[in-house]
């Protein structure tokens, strides 16, 4: 890159000849299973994020590495134990990275000592119960990545509705751009929270429930069809695809101009 921007400076190169070349760049050939993109979130606002599942400990560690190697971190999603065994492993002799493995989440963070995540705004992640913990867990570890704050309220579910207000009340004064709603069983949380808020909120259904709604299904179908304004929703147990969104919606509000203050 460094070289390119010399060219480009010297007048050897286009500013169109040196785009392609710095795009065609971003792709990492990792051996001969993996292409690593370090260019993504100069693209999208989103680093790639490592999807464990169906790969071997081994190339789990190779791609985790390689990427925290060039960026400073790496995040491993639906990561198993081993993977992060593995991973600890590789760095028993390198003191320069962390690794942090959540076991609710199921995610691993490989962190260089010295890199840290610029903070662009607020988020709040809600949980309807305790059993959709693990699914609110990773996105917040996602969302956190991404440069979010993030506030948790769990447990707040409408079986008790009651202990949804005083949670909900202080998210909306820590101004939070956008809220995650995690829920199982019938999924309804999502379409309350969603009627008593301004900010967009993201609908997360979680394979929590009896039934056909063990499966997630219900839940998914509720959100889908709620007729509360201002509700996105993802896939099943996707915290990840909820995390990411939220972290966009706060990359949106931390580039537009300062909104009008709420009044009290």
């Amino acid at each position: 890159m460094e070289e390119i921007l010399k060219k480009v400076a010297r007048g050897d190169l286009s500013i169109e000849e040196a785009s392609k070349h710095l795009k065609s760049q971003q792709l990492e050939q990792l051996k001969d299973f993996a292409r690593i993109d370090l260019g993504r979130t100069q693209r999208t606002g989103i680093p790639e994020i490592i999807f464990a599942e169906g790969k071997s400990s081994s190339d789990v560690a190779d791609i985790a590495m390689a990427h925290a190697t060039a960026k400073g971190f790496a995040l491993v999603s639906r990561a198993r134990e081993e993977d992060a065994e593995a991973l600890t492993t590789r760095l028993n002799e390198d003191n320069d990275f962390n690794v942090e493995y959540n076991q609710a989440a199921r995610t691993i963070l490989v962190k260089h000592r010295s890199h840290s995540f610029e903070k662009r705004g607020k988020i709040g992640i809600v949980a309807a119960g305790t059993a959709d913990i693990p699914v609110a867990e990773e996105a917040r570890v996602v969302a956190e990545v991404c440069g979010c704050e993030v506030i948790k309220a769990y447990d707040v579910g409408i079986a008790g509705i009651h202990r949804l207000a005083a949670p909900l009340e202080d998210l909306v004064k820590e101004d939070v751009a956008a809220l995650v709603v995690v829920a199982g069983m019938e999924g309804a949380l999502p379409s309350v929270v969603a009627g008593l808020v301004d900010v967009p909120v993201i609908g997360v259904p979680t394979s929590v429930g009896y039934g056909l709604g063990g499966e997630g299904v219900a839940a998914l179908l509720s959100m889908l069809q709620s007729c509360a304004p201002g509700l996105a929703v993802v896939n099943i147990d996707n915290g990840v695809g909820a995390g990411t969104f939220a972290a966009k919606c706060v990359r949106t509000c931390s580039n537009s101009p300062r909104k009008i203050e709420r009044k009290t």
